[in-house]
């Protein structure tokens, strides 16, 4: 009896063998995604996984292994099954009877802006005794947008102060959208974005903020990312790419036409009613600080071939040579409207000094 009872045993240990390694993936279906395909840095996203064994053969034991970039860190109760070193790994186990779903949602931190992808997972299955593993390579395609973090919103009210000090005239053409004066009736040609809803409902009728007024506002920012000294300060450049998400964001709600280009991105155009800070920020995500870029100097260079006396020309750079003073007074020799955005630690790494036609805005980090 004993003897027949091992047989059997052998008999099903093999049998169970042959049926998991030939029939194990079918009907398994792996499928790993960003619920949502754009964050901002510092935001909490999350991660599905969706388990699928639409057979009649149950997987008592299904490893799935995940690889992701060190800057989404897994939190929560999602820790518990992540590694982190050179990136963020994650080892999740299923167990999955027969027509089965599972379905898992993995809060992580976006901590630092970028363009991140999941392209594959290693998926190992294991036989009833656990004994045997069947591995297999699973082709993933998801992407996840973090844009750079916006910062303080008076912060860049000051900015905006500082560009309508440049361009305020007596001609009062047009209304200058940084620049609020009261709030008046409204009229059938005002514009449905100047409705302050909040002051009309305390009254009978609609409201419209009344602004001062400039002549039409265009302008033009300039990123500087390149990083090339010694010792690297990707903190500055970091809020040096913020503040022109930040600002840009601003212009556009205002519905000003703005030109973003840079020695470390392409050019983006956001006209007036375009709907394009999105592709802005999507392309903000993919600058590499790390990848070497011509030097500033030679962005304006070009710029200086191609100069328009109704741009406002907004350079945002914490490099502040003296190769970078002399291309930027060199835009202002030839009668552009120029300020200068530089990101500091503190006041005391102002070296610039005071350049002729240039309005220089010192903009320390973690100031409030």
């Amino acid at each position: 009896m004993l003897f027949l009872l091992l047989t059997g045993a052998g008999i099903f240990y093999l049998l169970q063998h042959v049926i998991y390694k030939k029939y194990w993936k079918t009907g398994l279906d792996i499928a790993v995604d960003f619920e949502s395909h754009s964050a901002y840095e510092g935001d909490t996203s999350y991660l599905r996984e969706e388990i699928t064994n639409d057979k009649r053969l149950p997987l008592p034991a299904l490893e799935v292994n995940l690889a992701m970039d060190r800057s989404l860190l897994f939190s929560g109760e999602a820790k518990e099954n992540a590694n982190v070193t050179d990136q963020s790994y994650r080892r999740d186990i299923f167990s999955l009877f027969t027509r089965q779903k599972v379905i898992r949602r993995l809060p992580f931190l976006c901590e630092k802006r970028g363009y991140y992808e999941i392209t594959n997972a290693d998926v190992i299955g294991y036989d009833f005794f656990f004994r045997n593993s069947y591995h297999q390579s699973q082709t993933l395609k998801t992407a996840l947008y973090v844009y750079p973090g916006l910062v303080d919103s008076r912060r860049i009210t000051l900015l905006c102060k500082a560009v309508s000090g440049m361009i305020v005239t007596q001609n009062r053409l047009f209304p200058d959208p940084f620049c609020f004066s009261g709030i008046r009736d409204y009229h059938p040609s005002d514009p449905m974005h100047t409705i302050n809803w909040k002051a009309s409902a305390k009254g009978q009728g609609l409201l419209v903020n009344q602004s001062d007024s400039t002549t039409s506002i265009r302008m033009r920012i300039i990123l500087d990312t390149e990083d090339s000294g010694i010792l690297r300060q990707e903190e500055l450049t970091e809020e040096g790419i913020r503040i022109a998400a930040s600002l840009s964001s601003r212009i556009v709600r205002e519905r000003m036409e703005l030109t973003v280009t840079g020695n470390g991105m392409n050019t983006i155009c956001l006209k007036e009613g375009a709907g394009q800070i999105q592709t802005l920020f999507q392309e903000l995500s993919r600058i590499s600080i790390r990848k070497p870029v011509k030097r500033l100097t030679e962005e304006l260079k070009g710029e200086r071939e191609h100069l328009q006396s109704d741009i406002i020309y907004v350079i945002v750079s914490k490099n502040q040579d003296s190769e970078t003073v002399r291309g930027v007074a060199s835009m202002a020799e030839k009668g552009s409207r120029i300020l200068w955005v530089i990101p500091l630690r503190s006041s005391a790494e102002y070296t610039a000094g005071i350049i002729k036609g240039v309005n220089i805005f010192k903009w320390e980090m973690n100031a409030s």
